[in-house]
């Protein structure tokens, strides 16, 4: 009893702030470009935007009929999606609406914007396409059989990372993807024709990422899979298992992808070969949510708890307690974990001093190992290489095939 007292106190010292202002679940957040403000959306229909240097609330978005979707924030406004069937551009300054989007037929899941457009996906089994400045309707993307969730703006060659800000589209290659409960994806070009479908999981699709160059595709289904696919023809590249449950979120960076799932666990796998390559453990239920950051892996879950993971090693080194229900959203900023939870309310937590450093160097006596094993395994290649490629037994060819992957492995985690 001692000692279990003792790690909720010290797990306890972590939070900085409660933020009470909302009456009702908090259901998703996202961070402004320059992460100074923060804004959050709410079951009491209404948003609220924060400043994450004090932690205060510093407006109140008003005028939603049901609860909020999604939130982000589109050059100087923000915008926000809800059940009530539209979209709503807020003014940062008076925190006014300036425009409401009317059109879709069910609740709004998400919103992403590029170029002056704006992209929604609704339970209506459409996507839409809106003008920012005067809320038309531009485009719709009718194909698919059930409700659509996921929705991804990808510039094929350009920069697709999740910071990037993309002013400017190129309608003749610039797409949008989608991701539907009818378990396929869709890949649309800006004049609403569907270019590509992609076919392969067997449930419902809950998440989806893409790579930085916009080439690849990362589905995670209800079916415990993630699929990777080349958007471009949906040819399917790989599929990645080991999660015994829906794959609820995706992150990629650089070279891994991280996953978090419904059973419990969090994921990391080299993208280019589909190998798990860590395994985040300690949640007691669902992983909600999830932000790499700096060398850390953060999870929200639906056991009300927050963790923060080494992400090379996978060794837990914080939990965050204090939460009453499950934790939606995470987002990491100047050494501060936000975290918005169903039980209403938005926490504030120390996010300092997790990893060290030198946490992409291994220690001298690690590094002398490491350079011992690479040094065999590059004896071990030489004599492999050495060898004519006819004749080589089964046994001979998976070992060799074996060491070059590992290197490659390697020199993946290297860059994490």
């Amino acid at each position: 009893m001692g000692s279990g007292g003792s790690k909720k106190k010290q797990d306890s010292n972590h939070l900085i702030k409660t933020c009470t202002d909302h009456s009702g679940g908090v259901n998703c957040l996202s961070l402004s470009g320059d992460g100074s403000l923060l804004i959050t959306g709410s079951e009491d229909r209404t948003a609220r935007l924060w400043s994450t240097r004090t932690h205060e609330c510093v407006g109140v978005l008003t005028g939603h009929a049901d609860y909020i979707t999604s939130v982000s924030f589109v050059d100087n406004y923000a915008v926000t999606s809800s059940a009530d069937k539209t979209i709503r551009k807020w003014d940062l300054n008076s925190c006014d609406c300036v425009l409401v989007f009317t059109g879709h037929s069910s609740p709004v899941n998400r919103v992403t914007a590029a170029g002056g457009l704006l992209f929604t996906s609704s339970y209506d089994r459409t996507a839409r396409c809106w003008q920012f400045d005067s809320g038309e309707c531009v485009q719709v993307f009718l194909g698919h059989k059930r409700g659509i969730t996921p929705i991804i703006f990808v510039s094929p060659g350009g920069d697709n990372s999740p910071k990037a800000q993309h002013e400017t589209v190129d309608a003749s290659k610039d797409l949008v993807l989608t991701g539907s409960l009818d378990s396929t994806a869709k890949a649309w070009s800006l004049d609403g024709k569907c270019r590509t479908t992609f076919k392969g999981h067997k449930m419902a699709i809950l998440s989806m990422a893409v790579d930085r160059q916009g080439k690849t595709l990362f589905t995670g289904s209800h079916d415990a899979n993630v699929m990777a696919w080349t958007i471009d023809t949906g040819e399917a590249l790989r599929t990645f298992e080991g999660h015994q449950g829906g794959i609820i979120c995706i992150e990629i960076s650089n070279k891994l992808m991280y996953t978090g799932s419904s059973d419990h666990t969090a994921k990391c796998w080299v993208v280019d070969f589909g190998d798990r390559t860590r395994e985040y453990k300690g949640q007691k239920h669902t992983v909600s949510s999830m932000a790499f950051h700096e060398g850390v892996l953060f999870t929200g879950s639906g056991d009300a708890c927050a963790r923060a993971f080494d992400a090379k090693s996978g060794a837990l080194k914080r939990t965050y307690r204090g939460h009453e229900y499950i934790i939606n959203a995470v987002a990491v900023v100047d050494g501060k974990l936000f975290t918005a939870s169903h039980d209403g309310t938005l926490k504030v937590w120390n996010a300092e001093n997790l990893v060290a450093e030198d946490w992409g160097k291994p220690k001298k006596d690690e590094e002398d190992k490491e350079n011992a094993k690479r040094k065999n395994s590059n004896i071990d290649q030489q004599s492999y290489r050495s060898r004519p490629s006819t004749g080589l037994s089964e046994y001979d060819r998976r070992s060799r095939e074996k060491i070059e992957q590992e290197r490659k492995e390697r020199e993946v985690m290297d860059m994490v």
